[in-house]
C-alpha cells in the first residue's frame, strides 16, 4: 500500500506542474520558469545528500551530461515554451506519449526484445488521441500547431533521457547524488541561453505569494520530492508495476486545468485523451 500511494502521490503531483507552470508563464519567460524550478530542485537535493559522486569513468561522466542536456534543459525547455503557446490540457496529453520513445530507443540501443505488435496497435491509437486533441483545439479557437509540435519534441527527448538514465542505473550509483549530477548539467547547459534571453536574476513578481508558491511547488515538490518519490516507489514496487500511474498524469492535468485555468474541454478532448490513455495501456500488454 506504501508503494502504491508513492506512485500515484508522484502522478499526482506531475500532473499539476502543467497548470503550475502555466500560471508562472502569464508572468515570467519559460526560461526563468525552467532556471529558478531545477535550481531549487538541486539546491535541495544538495542539502539532503552533499556527498561527492565520483564517477566511474568519461563513458559514464558522458551519459551524465547526455541526460542533464535531454531531460532537464530540452525537456523542460521544449515543454515549459510549449505552455506559452497551447492550453495546459493539450500539452499535458501529448507529453504522456513520452513512454512510447522510451521503448523504442532502449530496445534499439540496448539490444533489448523488440516492441511486438501490441506496442505499436496502442501507439496509433494514442496518436489518435492526439490528432482529437489538437482537433479539438481548433474547434475551440485555442490550437497553436507550434506549441502542440514543442510538446510532441518534449516527448521525443525524453527517450532520450530515459535511455541514459538506464545505462546509468547499471553503474550502481546512489538515486539522490545521480539526480543531483544531472540536475547539476542541465543548470550548466541553461546558462549559456540566459545571456541570449532577456532573463532576470530577481523577477520582483516573486513577491507575490501565488508566484512564490507554484515556483517553489515545482521545484521542491515536482522536481526534487517527486523524483525521490517515485525512485523509492520503483523500489517498492518496481518499475512495471509503478509506471501504470504514469498514465493517469494526463487525466489529472485535464482535470486540473479545468478547475484552475478555466480551460474548455469539450466531448472530443476527452475522446481523446482516453484513446491516448487506451493506447498506453495496450503497448504496455503482456503475454
Amino acid at each position: 500500500m506504501a508503494g502504491h500511494l508513492t506512485a500515484f502521490g508522484c502522478a499526482l503531483i506531475w500532473g499539476t506542474t502543467f497548470v503550475s507552470t502555466k500560471f508562472l508563464l502569464e508572468n515570467f519567460s519559460p526560461l526563468e520558469v525552467l532556471f529558478f524550478r531545477n535550481l531549487i530542485a538541486y539546491l535541495v537535493m544538495a542539502a539532503l545528500c552533499p556527498r561527492r559522486l565520483v564517477v566511474q569513468n568519461k563513458k559514464q561522466e558522458l551519459l551524465f551530461i547526455l541526460a542533464g542536456i535531454s531531460g532537464i534543459t530540452l525537456y523542460y525547455l521544449f515543454e515549459n515554451v510549449a505552455l506559452a503557446y497551447s492550453t495546459a490540457s493539450n500539452v499535458g496529453v501529448i507529453v504522456a506519449a513520452a513512454p512510447f520513445f522510451s521503448v523504442l530507443l532502449t530496445s534499439w540501443a540496448c539490444k533489448e526484445e523488440k516492441p511486438g505488435v501490441p506496442f505499436f496497435l496502442g501507439f496509433l491509437i494514442a496518436m489518435t488521441g492526439i490528432f482529437l486533441i489538437s482537433f479539438n483545439g481548433f474547434s475551440v479557437l485555442k490550437l497553436n500547431p507550434l506549441g502542440d509540435l514543442l510538446a510532441f519534441l518534449a516527448a521525443l527527448i525524453w527517450g532520450v533521457y530515459s535511455l541514459a538514465v538506464k545505462k546509468l542505473n547499471a553503474g550502481g550509483y546512489p538515486i539522490i547524488p545521480l539526480t543531483r549530477r544531472i540536475f547539476f548539467y542541465g543548470l550548466l547547459f541553461m546558462i549559456p541561453p540566459l545571456f541570449l534571453m532577456d532573463f532576470r536574476p530577481l523577477p520582483p513578481e516573486f513577491r507575490e505569494p501565488a508566484n512564490l508558491f507554484n515556483i517553489l511547488f515545482l521545484g521542491l515538490g515536482a522536481s526534487a520530492a517527486a523524483f525521490i518519490l517515485w525512485n523509492k516507489a520503483i523500489q517498492i514496487l518496481g518499475v512495471g508495476r509503478s509506471s501504470v500511474y504514469i498514465y493517469l498524469i494526463p487525466v489529472v492535468s485535464i482535470i486540473f486545468s479545468v478547475i484552475f485555468l478555466k480551460e474548455r474541454i469539450t466531448a472530443l478532448a476527452v475522446l481523446g485523451a482516453l484513446l491516448v490513455l487506451l493506447g498506453l495501456f495496450i503497448s504496455q500488454g503482456r503475454r
